[in-house]
């Protein structure tokens, strides 16, 4: 059988193909479709509660002093992104 030259890249890229989407269809494990439920990841685990008479431990509470100071921190922050703000539309 001859095969005439413009035949040959195209036989060749036929080929190449063929051996690339033959190594998608074999599995290294030789697992069947019937194992492929077995492979499937587990569901996720109920979320679970801690018992109500688990309470965490006792947290530091802020003093006045310091929740006023934290306000004040917090107004003057807004306050300094509201003026940004105004000068950002002037512009």
């Amino acid at each position: 059988m001859t095969m005439s030259c413009s035949n040959r890249p195209l036989l060749a890229a036929a080929a190449l193909l063929a051996a690339s989407l033959g190594g998608c269809a074999t599995s290294s494990t030789s697992s069947s479709l019937m194992d492929a439920r077995a492979e499937m990841p587990t569901a996720p685990k109920a979320r679970t509660y801690l018992p109500v008479e688990d309470v965490p431990a006792d947290r530091e509470t802020m003093t006045s002093d310091q929740q006023s100071k934290l306000k004040n921190e917090l107004l003057a922050a807004r306050a300094r992104q509201e003026a940004a703000e105004k000068a950002s539309k002037q512009q």
